[in-house]
């Protein structure tokens, strides 16, 4: 049996989906709200690299590459900010973020 687009595909449809259910089923903390942001761009570098893999062409991959970049700095940026307000306010839960307002 070889695995073909399909299998890649439903592999990325089932990681987007729990990504996105992770968003917005659990609304009061923020690591997993960041982990499932994380698990949403995954899914969609599986889709860049299939489809590059597919259709015989590099472009994907590339793309993918950009996207691992922007994670990695979502990442990095997101904990900075979590550290920060954890030391300010010893607590992460969503709700106490709307006291960052200007």
């Amino acid at each position: 049996m070889t695995i073909d687009l399909v299998h890649y595909l439903t592999v990325s449809a089932i990681l987007f989906t729990i990504g996105v259910l992770g968003i917005f089923l659990n609304r009061r903390n923020v690591i997993i709200i960041l982990m499932s942001i994380e698990l949403i761009l995954l899914a969609v570098n599986i889709n860049f690299v299939a489809f590059s893999a597919y259709l015989h062409d590099v472009q994907g991959q590339i793309m993918a590459m950009f996207v691992l970049t922007v994670a990695a700095a979502e990442a990095a940026v997101g904990l900075a900010i979590l550290v920060t307000f954890f030391r300010n306010r010893g607590d992460i839960a969503v709700d106490d973020a709307s006291m960052m307002k200007g």
